[in-house]
């Protein structure tokens, strides 16, 4: 049998992925008659559907068919470029707490969603997790003090720290007052609730702490990489906080 060019394939896999979702049962020996290629051919094509994460249910036995999951129907998703980011941040997060629990297909989501991007972008989002820190949930006495960050400056923040982009931010310390920082956002620290940033302060030419629901405003300043520091570098910066 003829070997298929890559638009035949590509083809081939869009006919049948909308013979599976059509409803009508059907079987594997089906459709290859159909399409006119080898059984193996349908049942290679039918795997590699289920790897890009589509829920293809399969009878055993005489007379068993092939369909789509009977609850699946939620098409294609379009991320732009700050849900994307958003999105990484959060599975590097999940990845980082390393629980059995939220593992089973994190590695694959990340994968598929980490194609959309450059290879510059890529080599980033590699090391992201590196950069994230888990440590004990928060005191009691401190939980009551927890606000809950603007989403237009949690969005500017993933951003900034995924890119490694130096930031303007508006800071209101414990006792209220408002003060302008520039910043280099190198590491994140999750104490549950509470999210910290862990930066190099330009003003006070420090590495600092700060509290992530405490930043009122913010801006990307420019399109140039800082270079990250160690971890080890904010030791000094994490006294009181008790983290892995």
């Amino acid at each position: 049998m003829k070997r298929s060019s890559t638009t035949e394939r590509l083809q081939r896999l869009e006919i049948l992925k909308a013979q599976l979702g059509s409803g009508e049962p059907t079987t594997v020996g089906e459709i290859a008659e159909d399409l006119r290629v080898s059984v193996r051919t349908v049942s290679r094509d039918i795997q590699i559907l289920r790897d890009q994460g589509l829920p293809i249910d399969a009878d055993r036995g005489h007379g068993g068919g092939v369909r789509l999951h009977r609850n699946w129907g939620i098409g294609r998703i379009n991320l732009n470029y700050s849900e994307a980011v958003d999105l990484l941040v959060s599975l590097a997060v999940a990845e980082q707490m390393d629980s059995p629990l939220l593992m089973a297909h994190l590695k694959s989501v990340r994968r598929k969603l980490m194609a959309s991007f450059s290879p510059a972008l890529n080599y980033k989002v590699r090391h992201l997790k590196s950069r994230i820190r888990i440590g004990h949930s928060v005191s009691a006495s401190l939980l009551a003090s927890v606000a809950t960050p603007e989403r237009n400056v949690v969005k500017q923040l993933h951003q900034a720290f995924l890119l490694q982009r130096r930031i303007s931010i508006g800071y209101r310390s414990a006792s209220n007052a408002e003060t302008t920082r520039i910043i280099q956002p190198h590491y994140l620290l999750l104490c549950y609730p509470i999210w910290y940033v862990l930066a190099w302060d330009e003003l006070r030419d420090d590495v600092r702490t700060f509290r992530c629901d405490r930043i009122t405003a913010i801006k990307i300043l420019d399109a140039d990489n800082f270079k990250l520091l160690p971890v080890a570098r904010f030791d000094s910066a994490l006294e009181g906080i008790y983290a892995i």
